[in-house]
């Protein structure tokens, strides 16, 4: 028998501090059954925090035995990177042990922090064999994994990233601007994770917008990649970046990390965000840019294409970048400019759907 209809169900969940775990909860001011522990501080594992979840101190066999009887179930998402498969091991082994079920969303099947897949293939291996049940947000993410482990996730949708209330008051100051005669395209290096390949797509892109009436490109990077001395410095794409803004064929903006208002105002500034990787599986980005009315054009690894229907398509992989799909793409988004972002009322919808399957979801683990 499933646990009582209307009881409070105490997730342990790792982390909870993360815009996706927190919008797949009940919509503010809506019944919330779903109660999500705090992430312990790791600084100070006695206390919790809002702020701080790295590394998740959840992820120990020792924490869950002692800590037994203030959840009900775990269920992971994000942040086993430095975990070894054999600690992932004791991980699930002591929650067997403490009769509690594990929940696992397969958000990546690829780490985009790594140039090789072997270490997360093995951390995948020890949560999808021992989940009790799986979670993703792809049907394209599903298949792989049942063809690579035997077993199919449910497929739920990634929710909204921005806020309702901003996402709302956002799209309506986008509307009211009407369009615009200047066509911007956006690509944020950030600190140039591996599976960006040293922003190899940056030259055929330039190409492809430089073919466009009244189309500028825009290229965002950190400090520490665009900066001489910066702790990942990148001498070669430096001196192309700065020779091409230099000569007025794109902007070059070097700056830190946005807070949220700031990355929203950056994603609103853009008629289309591309996603420059090689590999990948999906991304909250893409979401973002869905909440605010911006367009993406995404590479064809991973599933970013199945996420949402708005998004264009171009072939890029690891074998490599096929430059005439990246400029027919562009010129697909250019002429279909100024399409909205799902709606307030279209998210809402959608978050209340996904916070009931998840409701669902631990109930049916959960027995008396």
């Amino acid at each position: 028998m499933g646990r009582a209809e209307g009881s409070n169900i105490r997730v342990a969940s790792v982390p909870h501090s993360q815009v996706y775990i927190r919008h797949t909860g009940a919509v503010p001011g809506e019944r919330n059954p779903v109660v999500r522990l705090p992430d312990p501080d790791p600084r100070n594992p006695g206390q919790s925090t809002e702020a701080t979840w790295w590394p998740p101190v959840m992820l120990d066999a020792g924490w869950i035995r002692e800590n037994a009887d203030s959840f009900d179930l775990m269920h992971i998402h994000f942040g086993f990177d430095a975990i070894s498969p054999q600690d992932l091991q004791a991980v699930t082994d002591e929650l067997k042990a403490q009769g509690k079920p594990l929940v696992y969303t397969v958000h990546d099947l690829r780490n985009p922090h790594h140039l090789t897949p072997e270490a997360h293939d093995a951390q995948l291996g020890v949560l999808i064999s021992a989940a009790d049940a799986l979670i993703t947000l792809t049907p394209g993410a599903a298949a792989v994994v049942e063809r690579r482990w035997g077993r199919r996730p449910q497929v739920l949708p990634h929710p909204h990233v921005v806020d309702l209330e901003e996402l709302e008051r956002r799209q309506a100051v986008r509307l009211a601007a009407g369009p615009r005669e200047e066509f911007r395209v956006g690509v944020h290096l950030k600190s140039l994770r591996p599976n960006m390949m040293e922003g190899a797509i940056l030259p055929d892109l330039l190409d492809a917008v430089e073919q466009l009436p009244g189309a500028v490109l825009q290229v965002n990077g950190h400090p520490d990649i665009l900066t001489p001395g910066g702790d990942k410095y990148r001498p070669e794409l430096h001196r192309w970046l700065s020779e091409a803004a230099a000569a007025g064929r794109l902007e070059l903006h070097v700056r830190d990390y946005f807070d949220e208002p700031q990355l929203w105002d950056y994603l609103s500034s853009l008629d289309v965000s591309v996603l420059p990787y090689r590999f990948g599986t999906h991304s909250g980005w893409l979401e973002a840019c869905t909440d605010l009315g911006t367009a993406v054009l995404a590479p064809s690894c991973g599933f970013y294409a199945q996420q949402r229907a708005g998004v264009t398509e171009f072939v890029h992989n690891e074998d490599g970048l096929d430059a005439q799909s990246l400029a027919n793409g562009l010129k697909q988004v250019h002429a279909a400019r100024n399409r909205p972002g799902m709606s307030r009322a279209e998210r809402t919808a959608e978050r209340r759907m996904v916070a009931a399957a998840h409701e669902e979801l631990y109930r049916s683990l959960l027995t008396d």
